[in-house]
C-alpha cells in the first residue's frame, strides 16, 4: 500500500520537515520529506498492506535537530487494505485561539459528543475530509456543504452530517467521482434542528481536481473549521478534600464525599470543583504532615482521603464499633483532628488489609492497577516501610538503605520479604485509593462537573522522588519565594530546588510522568509557583527566612559590572552584617542589653555576631527548646541582624553577586550613602526588572510545552508574586489560564483590579487557599476596606466593620461578570452571601497563614454537604447568579 504524505510550510533556510510515524503502534520512525516548490513537501512510504493505522506528526528540524513540532496530538490514519493508494493533505497545526476547548473538560465533559464509530465506506475512490471544530455544542451537527452533488448543491438540509466519534475532529468520507465531477467548493456549517447556526469564516475551499488513481483515498487531513471562537465562561467552587463534610466521612473529607460535593455543583449551575493537592505527606505521623504541599511522592495519594465505608465492612465487630463511635466523634469536631484521624483510620486500614488484603492483591483489577503503576507503587511501598522501621523519613537516618538500591526495593516487595505485609499495605492502600478517586472524578462528568487538581512546584526532600532519583533535585539549597503580600519576609519551604539540566536530558520525563499520572484523576490543573519554570527562589541551607534567597537560574553581576555601575564590590560592608549600636533598639526593644551577648565589638559602635551565632539555623538550635516571650524576641532579632546585608555571593559562581531582595528596607542601606543608594537603586531595578527578561523567558518556553502537551488537561497557572515581563507572554503564547485576585493585581500600580478588564484566559477568584476569605479581609484593614467600598463597589458612606451578606453577594457577583473563562470562588466566600448560612466567626474560615510555618491545615465546613443540598433558597441563589452572568 502506498501512502503519500504532504504538507505546505514555508521552512527558513537550513531547516526541513520531518515525518515521525508509527505503525499498528510501533516504535516511530523518522524520514525527511523533500521540498517540491519552496513550500510543499512530500514524502512516499511503501506501507505493509497488514497494517490497519498509523500515527504521524510532522517535525521541523535544523541540522537534524528538532526545532519545533506541529500543535496537537500525533495523526491517526485508519487504513483499508481495500485501497492501494493514499494520498494526504495536511496542515501544518499552530496552537489554535481555541486551544481552550480542545482540553479534556470541553471534549469530555462539557462538550462531549456521542457520535457512533464512523461506518466503512464502499467506494472505489474516496475522499476523507478531516476537520478539527471544538465549539460544536452535543446538541448541534457539523455539516460539509458544498457545490457538488454528494454536498447537496449549498442545500444545508442535504448536506451530509460529519462523524463526530473523535471529537474534537469530525471525519466523512465521500464518494470522490460524485464530490469532484459535480463541483469543487465547499464549505462547513454548524447546525442545530436542521438550521444554520454558522457558516465557517472565509472563501469556499476548493477540491484539488488532480486526477485519480484506481483505488486512492485522497485525504484532506488538519482542517480547521474557520470561526467558532465560543466564549465559554464558567463558575466553580474551591475546598481542599480535607475541608469536605457529610455524615458519612470520618472526621475528614475523602474522596466519596467528592461525589456528594458534586452534587451540589451540579445542582447551583457549577462546572469546576477545585482542590489542593492530595498527595501522601506523611512523615511524622504527626498534625505537622497536614501540609498539603509538602508530599512524600509525586503519585501516591493520601490514605486519610480513603472512604472506609467503600473498603468494606469488618468482620471484627468490637473493633468495627470502635471504629464508628470514633468516627462519629471526630467528625462532629469543628476542624480537623488530623492525629486522631490517623490513629482510627490506620486501625481500620490494618484490619481490613489482614482482612481482605490478601484476595484484593491476587484480583485481576489490582494487578491491572500494580501494571500501569509499577514504575513508582514499588518505591513508594519500600520507602514507607523503610520510614516506619527506621521511625524517620529523613533517609540520610537509615543506616545501609540511605542510597537508593533497585534491587533491595525488590528484596522489601517481594512475596518472600518476611515482613511484606508491612509494605504491602501501602500496595494495597493505593489501589483503593486510586479506584475511589476514578470513580469520584467518573461521577463528577456525569453531573457535568470536572476536577481540577492542583501540582506543587517543589517536592519534600524528605520524599520517595529525592531518595531514588536524588540527581534530578539540588540537594544542597532550599526553595522559597521572595517576599510579597504574604508574607514580608519572603517563604522558605524548604524544598530542594530542580536540576534542570539533568531533566532536560530526557525531555522532562520526570514531569510528564507527573502530569500524565495527574490526568488519571483531573480534567484541569493549577501549577502552584508557575514563576518556579522560569526562575526559583533558592535559599541557603542556613537560612530560616526567605530573605537571604537569589533566583537560580540568574545572571549574577562581576566584580568589573558592578564597578561600572558606580558601586565597587566591598565585601566587608555589603556581604556581611551591617550592625551599629545606634539601631539595635529597633531590633530587640527592652532585650537590647541581653543581645550584646550574641554579638562582638568590631569597631566603635560597630559589631559583628559571634561565630556561634553568625546564621539563622545556628540561631534557630540555640533557641529550639525556648518559647518564652523574651527568647522569642531575641530570635527574631538575631534573625532580622543576619539579613543586614546589601549583596549575596552566588555560592555556584564565587566572585558573582546579586543584589539583596527588598534590601531598601534594611538599616544596612539606610546607612548607605547617598551616591551609594543612587547606584544600588539603579542596579536593583536593572537585575529584578530588566536584565533577566529574556534569559527567563528561554528557559520557561524550553520546560512548559512539552509538559502541557503530555496531557489534554486544562492547564492554568499560580502567576502571583513578583512577576517578570516575559511571563505574561510565555503564558498568552502557550494558552495557559492565569490568575487574577483583585486584592494582588497585577499592576503595581494599582490597589485593587478591575475585575471587568480580566483576560479571557483567566481563572477569577475573591480568594486564595494562602488568603483570608471575603470576610476575614474585610476586618484586617479598615483603610483598605473602606477605599475598596467607596472606589471599587462605588458605594457612598463609611464602610460597615463587618462584611453583610448584601456586600459579600455584590462583590461574588461583581466576580462572576468578569470575562473571565473561570470564576471560581472558595465555598467560604460562596457561604459568605447567606448570613443564615455562613460561619459565625470569620476568622476561623481561614485555610493557612503563609507566614506561619508551623500552621496547622485543618479547616472543614461547618454544615454537612447534606445540609447544604437542602437550602433550596441559597442554593437557587447561587444557580442564578452562576448562569445568569453566563456561566
Amino acid at each position: 500500500m502506498i501512502v503519500v504524505f504532504t504538507i505546505n510550510y514555508r521552512a527558513a533556510w537550513g531547516e526541513n520537515i520531518w515525518l515521525n510515524i508509527s505503525e499498528q503502534g510501533g516504535e516511530p520512525r523518522l524520514h525527511k520529506m523533500v521540498c517540491t516548490d519552496g513550500e510543499r513537501w512530500a514524502l512516499e512510504l511503501d506501507i505493509p498492506p497488514t497494517t490497519t493505522e498509523i500515527e504521524y506528526m510532522y517535525e521541523l528540524r535544523r541540522d537534524e535537530h528538532l526545532v519545533s513540532r506541529g500543535w496537537g496530538k500525533r495523526r491517526l490514519l485508519q487504513l483499508d487494505s481495500r485501497f492501494k493508494k493514499y494520498t494526504l493533505r495536511d496542515t501544518w497545526q499552530v496552537i489554535p485561539a481555541n486551544k481552550t476547548l480542545f482540553s479534556s473538560p470541553f471534549t469530555q465533559v462539557f462538550f462531549k459528543r456521542e457520535d457512533a464509530v464512523p461506518a466503512r465506506n464502499k467506494f472505489r475512490q474516496a475522499i476523507t475530509v478531516k476537520v478539527y471544530a471544538p465549539a460544536v455544542k452535543p446538541n448541534q451537527e457539523l455539516r460539509i456543504a458544498g457545490s457538488s452533488e454528494a454536498l447537496g448543491r449549498w442545500d444545508i438540509a442535504k448536506a451530509p452530517v460529519m462523524n463526530g466519534a473523535s471529537f474534537p475532529e469530525f471525519t466523512i468520507v465521500l464518494d470522490a467521482e460524485q464530490a469532484m465531477t459535480t463541483g469543487d467548493e465547499y464549505k462547513f456549517v454548524v447546525t442545530e434542528g436542521g438550521f444554520a447556526v454558522e457558516w465557517e469564516q472565509g472563501e469556499n475551499r476548493v477540491w484539488a481536481r488532480s486526477a485519480f488513481d484506481p483505488c486512492e483515498n485522497r485525504v484532506y487531513s488538519g482542517l480547521n473549521f474557520r470561526g467558532g471562537n465560543v466564549q465559554w465562561h464558567g463558575a466553580g467552587v474551591a475546598i481542599p478534600v480535607f475541608s469536605l463534610r457529610s455524615t458519612t466521612s470520618n472526621g475528614i473529607g475523602d474522596f466519596e464525599d467528592l461525589r456528594k460535593f458534586a452534587d451540589w455543583a451540579s445542582l447551583t449551575g457549577q462546572r469546576v470543583i477545585q482542590i489542593l493537592p492530595i498527595n501522601d505527606t506523611t512523615q511524622t505521623q504527626t498534625w505537622r504532615d497536614s501540609y498539603p504541599y509538602k508530599a512524600i511522592s509525586i503519585f501516591a495519594l493520601h490514605p486519610l482521603y480513603l472512604s472506609l465505608e467503600k473498603m468494606g465492612e469488618l468482620k471484627d465487630e468490637k473493633l468495627a464499633l470502635q471504629v464508628k463511635s470514633e468516627s462519629r466523634r471526630l467528625n462532629d469536631m469543628e476542624q480537623v483532628d488530623y492525629e486522631g484521624v490517623g490513629r482510627m483510620k490506620w486501625s481500620f486500614f490494618k484490619a481490613i488489609y489482614k482482612q481482605e488484603g490478601k484476595k484484593t492483591l491476587q484480583s485481576k483489577e489490582y494487578r491491572d492497577f500494580y501494571n500501569d503503576n509499577k514504575d513508582w507503587l514499588s518505591d513508594y511501598a519500600a520507602f514507607c516501610y523503610l520510614r516506619d522501621v527506621n521511625e524517620s523519613a529523613d533517609f540520610s537516618k537509615w543506616g545501609k538503605d540511605k542510597k537508593y538500591s533497585k534491587k533491595r526495593v525488590s528484596e522489601l516487595t517481594n512475596l518472600s520479604f518476611e515482613e511484606y505485609d508491612k509494605v504491602a499495605i501501602y500496595l494495597y492502600l493505593q489501589f483503593h485509593l486510586d479506584k475511589q478517586l476514578k470513580e469520584a472524578a467518573a461521577y463528577c462528568h456525569s453531573k457535568g462537573v470536572v476536577l481540577k487538581g492542583d501540582i506543587p512546584i517543589g517536592i519534600s526532600r524528605d520524599s520517595v522522588e529525592a531518595w531514588s532519583e536524588p540527581h534530578l533535585f539540588n540537594l544542597d539549597c532550599q526553595a522559597g519565594a521572595p517576599p510579597d503580600d504574604f508574607s514580608v519576609l519572603g517563604q522558605n519551604w524548604g524544598f530542594p530546588t530542580y536540576n534542570w539540566e539533568a531533566m532536560a536530558k530526557d525531555g522532562y520525563a520526570w514531569w510528564r510522568r507527573r502530569f500524565e499520572k495527574m490526568a488519571d484523576y483531573f480534567d484541569l490543573y493549577r501549577i502552584d509557583h508557575i514563576l518556579g519554570f522560569f526562575r526559583i527562589w533558592e535559599i541557603p541551607m542556613d537560612s530560616v527566612q526567605g530573605l537571604l534567597g537569589y533566583f537560580n537560574p540568574a545572571m549574577p553581576m562581576g566584580y568589573d559590572e558592578l564597578s561600572a555601575w558606580g558601586m565597587p564590590m566591598n565585601r566587608d560592608r555589603y556581604l556581611k552584617p551591617f550592625i551599629h549600636h545606634n539601631f539595635l533598639g529597633d531590633f530587640f526593644g527592652e532585650y537590647t542589653e541581653e543581645a550584646l551577648k550574641f554579638l562582638e565589638a568590631k569597631e566603635w559602635g560597630i559589631y559583628q555576631l559571634k561565630d556561634k551565632f553568625n546564621t539563622q539555623r545556628k540561631v534557630q538550635k540555640y533557641f529550639e527548646d525556648k518559647d518564652d516571650a523574651k527568647s522569642n524576641a531575641l530570635r527574631s532579632g538575631l534573625y532580622g541582624l543576619i539579613n543586614e546585608v546589601i549583596f549575596i555571593e552566588d555560592p555556584r559562581h564565587p566572585g558573582t553577586f546579586h543584589p539583596r531582595i527588598a534590601a531598601h528596607f534594611t538599616k544596612s542601606y539606610q546607612w548607605l550613602t547617598e551616591y551609594e543608594k543612587g547606584c544600588f537603586n539603579d542596579i536593583y531595578t536593572h537585575f529584578f526588572y530588566h536584565r533577566h527578561n529574556d534569559f527567563w523567558g528561554a528557559l520557561a518556553m524550553e520546560k512548559l510545552p512539552p509538559l502541557i502537551d503530555a496531557t489534554d488537561m486544562l492547564c492554568c497557572a499560580e502567576d502571583l508574586g513578583m512577576i517578570p515581563d516575559c511571563v505574561h507572554k510565555v503564558l498568552g503564547d502557550l494558552g495557559i489560564i492565569t490568575l487574577e485576585i483583585q486584592r494582588m493585581p497585577k499592576d503595581p500600580r494599582a490597589t485593587f483590579g478591575n475585575t471587568s478588564w480580566y483576560p479571557y484566559l483567566s481563572v477569577c477568584t475573591t480568594s486564595t487557599h494562602d488568603m483570608s476569605p471575603i470576610r476575614g479581609w474585610w476586618q484586617e484593614d479598615s483603610g483598605k476596606t473602606q477605599r475598596y467600598y467607596n472606589d471599587v463597589m462605588w458605594w457612598y458612606g463609611a464602610a460597615p466593620e463587618v462584611a453583610s451578606g448584601q456586600v459579600c453577594q455584590t462583590i461574588v457577583g461583581n466576580h462572576l461578570l468578569a470575562p473571565s473563562i473561570l470564576t471560581i470562588l472558595p465555598l467560604q466566600d460562596w457561604l459568605s452571601i447567606d448570613e443564615r448560612l455562613r460561619l459565625a466567626n470569620p476568622y476561623a474560615e481561614r485555610i493557612n497563614i503563609p507566614a506561619d510555618p508551623d500552621h496547622y491545615w485543618r479547616y472543614r465546613m461547618h454544615l454537612t454537604i447534606e445540609e447544604l443540598l437542602t437550602t433550596e433558597e441559597f442554593n437557587n441563589l447561587v444557580r442564578d447568579m452562576s448562569e445568569g452572568s453566563g456561566r
